[in-house]
């Protein structure tokens, strides 16, 4: 179940729109032990900030909080453009920004090829939001387990999924 506390952010940023709600979501589940400093995530990938991805990651480097301010801020771009270029059909701004928070946390390669999309771009709304909950497993060591972590991030995106 969604976290009290993570649900009062989550609905104090309602009115500020879909990217402030997916930014919530993104603070909380994406920690580092230390914001800045680069780690390996669950499934293996170098990771720092709030969970920014990539080839412009220095291992050795310590970030600071405006670099990863930056990463945030430009990754939630990203992930709302690839929401709004792959979903065709309106979204209430809890959907979008679960969406957001999706794509932001598994790419939008997933969301393309998803019965998710799919599923919502034939208006199934409800459909939609509950297949978030098929997607919390990670590859570890050659393997698929289903990962905690993603567990409760799911059940989050579902709640934000099901707002109106």
């Amino acid at each position: 179940m969604i976290l009290g506390s993570l649900k009062r952010k989550l609905l104090a940023a309602g009115s500020a729109g879909a990217i402030a709600i997916a930014g919530v979501l993104v603070a909380h589940f994406e920690p580092g032990k230390v914001r800045g400093k680069p780690y390996i995530d669950p499934v293996g990938v170098l990771t720092v900030c709030d969970g920014h991805t990539g080839g412009d990651i220095d291992p050795k480097r310590i970030y600071t909080d405006a670099e990863c301010d930056a990463w945030r801020d430009a990754d939630l771009a990203e992930a709302d453009a690839a929401v709004r270029r792959l979903i065709t059909v309106p979204l209430n701004d809890w959907q979008r920004a679960a969406l957001i928070d999706f794509t932001y946390n598994l790419g939008a390669g997933n969301l393309a090829s998803s019965t998710m999309r799919r599923k919502f771009n034939a208006r199934d709304y409800v459909g939609g939001c509950a297949e978030l909950n098929r997607w919390v497993k990670g590859r570890q060591n050659g393997v698929m387990v289903t990962l905690p972590g993603l567990v409760t991030r799911r059940e989050a995106n579902t709640w934000v999924c099901l707002q109106e």
